[in-house]
């Protein structure tokens, strides 16, 4: 029997800003068997783009990235706000629906070569999907496919990445 994911995802008008409802997974997450559910279907789609390696922006991103890594037996690396890590990082900015910002990584967290998925909480316009994908391809390694919980296909993030496979538990078109 599949699950209802989003019938458990909680919609806030209004947040962080006027005119955005944000989409609240805390509601999944606070549900052992529910997270255990999204967890195993992200990881079971990583583990069909054989990744060597999860990667997750800050901070959602350690959240659904890192049990993924952890069901797949694989590292995880972790993409950060600026001035988080201690050493030696590349940067890439990125824009949000309601602002900018900034991830960095270490210069040494991907491996030439290494097969990448990029799991998150939800896509909207891609910002950070496409900043956390730099971060990769600039240290060598290849974004198999990313995975997130939610995706707003109303802000047509998917399609500023033709190339790149994409997942998503849940589909918002508005």
């Amino acid at each position: 029997m599949a699950i209802d994911f989003k019938q458990r995802i909680a919609s806030v008008k209004d947040f962080p800003n006027e005119g955005i409802t944000f989409r609240d997974i805390t509601p999944i997450l606070q549900d052992g068997e529910l997270y255990r559910a999204a967890t195993h279907e992200l990881a079971e789609y990583a583990k069909s783009r054989n990744a060597d390696v999860i990667v997750g922006p800050e901070a959602r991103g350690f959240i659904v990235g890192c049990p993924v890594a952890t069901e797949l037996g694989v590292g995880f690396v972790p993409a950060r706000k600026p001035h988080k890590l201690p050493r030696e990082v590349e940067r890439a900015s990125y824009d949000l629906e309601y602002g900018s910002n900034v991830l960095e990584m270490h210069k040494d967290a991907i491996k030439p070569g290494q097969r990448v998925v990029i799991c998150d909480d939800l896509m909207a316009t891609a910002g950070t999907l496409h900043a956390t994908k730099e971060l990769v391809e600039r240290l060598g390694g290849e974004v198999v496919g990313a995975a997130f919980y939610i995706e707003l296909t109303n802000l047509k993030g998917r399609s500023m990445f033709p190339d790149t496979d994409i997942f998503s538990l849940v589909k918002y078109d508005d």
